[in-house]
């Protein structure tokens, strides 16, 4: 039975995708997150928080409450869901924007896009539970599908494996009713990769972009940028604006980040560059 959201009748989800980059702001309401864990696990704080970077001018808030760090252990599914849901309820009437869910579970993905979110951002390619895809179906929800492994292999084609894997990735959205229009493509940045895929993967980008399909990139104070420039986490605003500039000169459409401003302006400059118009 459809379920559609109604910011998605109204035709406003993802508007300026393809004419600009679009901007997605992390709210990770967990306790373990590798770079924010903690900070916004209060409902009134990932409140603020997420006020905060759509002011700063985030056209995305992507709201996820189980850690995907190296090492990360598993949320129960009534967990996750009793951390997001709430705050996605308080946030949907007041943001203006749209709000992703960060989840591979079904039941999860359900209960956010029927209190407000209207976006699906899987880190397991709807591989993970398959379901998830038609729950988004039912709702008309576009799709985050990004590369996943299990494990890091340095003998890969880390791109050829990208491929294959999203091959099967776009093969369940289809099945389950979801338009190709609504299935974004996510590389993974920093998910079962060496350093050096990691960054073959960005190289690479335009390969992926050649599929058809919009490109997420999510660098965001990842582990290839500390080992770059020798910073933790927070210290590596630099460097993640410039490792999405290159991505977004290699074809991404959308930048997951946790420092929203000066990626707005950073997206800005760089689509000038390009001669994109918002």
């Amino acid at each position: 039975m459809s379920e559609t959201h109604p910011v998605l009748r109204n035709g406003a989800m993802l508007a300026g995708l393809g004419r600009r980059t679009l901007v997605m702001g992390i709210l990770n309401v967990t306790p373990d997150s590798f770079s924010d864990g903690g900070l916004f696990a209060a409902e009134e704080a990932a409140i603020a928080h997420a006020e905060e970077m759509v002011r700063d001018g985030a056209d995305i808030v992507d709201v996820g409450g189980e850690s995907t760090r190296p090492g990360h252990v598993a949320v129960a599914e009534d967990d996750e869901i009793a951390r997001v849901v709430p705050v996605i309820a308080a946030l949907a009437p007041r943001l203006g924007v749209p709000i992703s869910i960060d989840t591979y579970k079904a039941a999860t993905a359900r209960q956010a896009l029927r209190n407000g979110a209207g976006i699906v951002n899987d880190v397991w390619g709807l591989q993970r539970e398959p379901a998830i895809a038609g729950v988004a179906a039912d709702f008309g929800a576009p799709v985050i599908a990004m590369h996943n492994r299990d494990g890091i292999d340095d003998s890969l084609d880390i791109v050829d494996d990208m491929k294959r894997f999203f091959d099967r990735s776009i093969g369940i959205a289809r099945r389950a009713g979801i338009a190709d229009r609504d299935v974004i493509l996510d590389p993974g940045i920093g998910f079962g990769k060496s350093f050096a895929q990691n960054l073959e993967a960005l190289r690479r980008l335009g390969e992926l972009k050649a599929l058809g399909h919009p490109i997420l990139v999510g660098t965001s104070r990842k582990s290839f940028i500390g080992r770059i420039l020798g910073k933790l986490p927070g210290e590596r605003v630099n460097g993640t604006i410039a490792s999405n500039v290159a991505a977004i000169l290699a074809g991404a459409d959308i930048i997951r980040v946790h420092d929203v401003g000066p990626h707005v302006e950073a997206a800005r400059v760089t689509d000038a560059i390009l001669g994109k118009t918002s």
